[in-house]
Formats: C-alpha cells, structure tokens, sequence
C-alpha cells in the first residue's frame, strides 16, 4: 500500500513539472531573448526559431497582419529585413503555433 502510494505521489509530481516545462514562451511574448511579433520571414536553414503550426494548445496564437505588428503574436510576413526567422517543421519544435483571426498572443 506504501508503495503505490509514493508511485502515486511521484507521477503527479512529475506530471505537474511537464506541465511547467510545457510554457515555453514566457508572459512577456519572448523566447529565448527573441521577440515573437514583428517582420517574420520563413527560411529552410539557420532559423531563429523552429515551429509547428497546430489547430489546438498552442504556445502563441499568431494574426497575419499587413501592416503594424507591434504586438504580440502579430506577424508581418516578408521577404527582407526580417525581425524574426522562423522554419517550419513537423517535429522539434521551439514552439508551437496557432493562426487567428482575432486575439493573437500567450495562451
């Protein structure tokens, strides 16, 4: 009985840190120093970052926008003079984002 109890009490523990360690962009809209708003440009090597687009859970729910992203999650594609680099990918991702229409931003 003691020791399903501590198996118990270690697999919520551990399923609470992976909850934690889930959030990887922080309340601030960075990662890892980079900031996810602006100019963004898609390349196929050397990326700033490395991301999943998913329908559900995202770390960022990002707006296309065609002029003005100055703020968070707001994403001005474009070919130069890009504030972020981002690649996408369907495995290993820094983050993972959503698109919308509305409400962009930290989950």
């Amino acid at each position: 009985m003691r020791r399903a109890s501590i198996t118990l009490i270690l697999s919520v523990l551990l399923a609470h840190g992976n909850l934690l360690e889930a959030r990887r962009v922080g309340s601030d809209c960075m990662y890892k120093g980079k900031k996810l708003w602006g100019r963004v440009k898609v390349v196929t090597a050397f990326p700033d970052l490395r991301v999943k687009v998913v329908s559900s859970l995202p770390d960022l729910r990002v707006k296309l926008v065609d002029a003005f992203p100055d703020s968070c999650g707001k994403w001005q594609m474009v070919e130069s003079f890009a504030d972020l680099k981002v690649q996408f990918v369907d495995s290993f991702p820094d983050i993972t984002i959503e698109y919308v229409t509305a409400f962009p931003g930290v989950r």
